[in-house]
């Protein structure tokens, strides 16, 4: 099939029923294919065929995601300018790392974005970081609130209708609200597995962790009513047609900072915002179908909203790493290299 183009007319490759279920596993990427197929009207067979071919050909998979605000862990985005030559090394060094997520390589080989994951209370580790190689310069930003809550960019969430969606919405998801009694073992271990695969079985995850099938239900039940932790699905971006990705830094006046980031949030185009300290207050993420649809969503929308005093722009070039790093599919250990961006978005 053309990846331009699915046989239905849907953009970049997927078909009805694929852009359909993906929209499905991100309402509750722990979902049955039993109870998917109810709402989507399809054999629960073909479902699981479906995904694991996506799976398979590393197009889609779901992770858990913990929420730092629960487990007492701050965000910190780290911005690195890195000589084109060590550029892929000191991305590769940082996916390595059991406290980064979300490492990009972006401003043409130049810059190297990560988030990091510490303790409530501390810093991200900048004086480790020259380790891996020169860095011309490194900047901190501390993510004060992400803004968009449970929704993620329209483009792979607008499959469903509002009845299918509340049909399928697993009951007694939480917002985030602090854990009581802090993680214990079984819990670290858990969120571990998760974010390398969200939907595996209670018997495989078990094994891992040397408990049994029960004490793990329990326990993920409380982490995921708690908000502790959540399911996202990461899909290749041009299976909807999208082409580009970019960083946005924006600056704004103080009290115009929340309106412009909710304004963000509800955009088409943006797939993640939050509010941050440093010399830009806004960081967003916009997905855009090519570079005139990005040209037209930074010199059109962006401009028109009310706060805005200054906007940095940086092209990502490619994924190193997400929420955790991609697995040798034969050998079932972590593999890591740098990914073009539409490949695990």
């Amino acid at each position: 099939m053309d990846r331009g183009t699915a046989d239905d007319g849907t953009p970049g490759g997927l078909d009805a029923l694929d852009a359909r279920l993906l929209h499905a596993l991100q309402v509750d990427g722990r979902a049955p294919f039993a109870r998917i197929a109810e709402v989507l009207g399809a054999g629960d067979r073909t479902l699981a065929r479906r995904w694991a071919r996506l799976r398979a050909a590393g197009l889609a998979r779901v992770v858990g995601v913990t929420a730092g605000e629960a487990v007492g862990t701050a965000e910190w985005l780290v911005r690195l300018r890195v000589p084109p030559a060590h550029c892929v090394a000191v991305a590769r060094a940082l996916a390595a790392r059991a406290d980064t997520a979300w490492v990009t390589v972006g401003a043409g080989g130049t810059e190297v974005l990560s988030v990091f994951r510490v303790p409530e209370g501390r810093v991200a580790p900048l004086a480790a970081l020259g380790a891996y190689g020169p860095v011309a310069g490194a900047e901190a930003y501390r993510v004060l609130h992400p803004v968009m809550g449970g929704r993620r960019w329209r483009g792979r969430t607008s499959a469903l209708t509002p009845e299918e969606v509340a049909a399928l919405r697993p009951a007694g998801d939480g917002e985030p609200s602090p854990y009581r009694g802090g993680l214990s073992d079984l819990d670290r271990g858990l969120l571990q597995a998760l974010a390398s695969d969200g939907r595996a079985v209670y018997p495989d995850l078990a094994r891992r962790l040397g408990w049994s099938q029960s004490a793990v239900r329990r326990r993920l039940e409380v982490l995921r009513g708690s908000g502790a932790v959540r399911f996202d699905v990461e899909t290749d971006p041009r299976l909807f047609g999208a082409t580009v990705q970019c960083l946005l830094w924006l600056g704004t006046f103080p009290a115009r900072t929340a309106s412009v980031a909710q304004a963000l949030s509800a955009d088409p185009e943006v797939a993640f915002v939050a509010t941050v300290t440093g010399a830009h207050n806004v960081f967003a993420i916009a997905v855009c179908r090519d570079i005139a649809a990005l040209h037209t969503y930074l010199t059109v929308r962006v401009p028109a909203l009310e706060g805005v005093q200054r906007l940095e722009t940086t092209p990502i070039d490619a994924y190193t790493k997400r929420e955790a790093p991609l697995r040798d599919a034969g050998r079932g250990r972590p593999r890591y290299r740098v990914e073009r961006p539409s490949e695990s978005c």
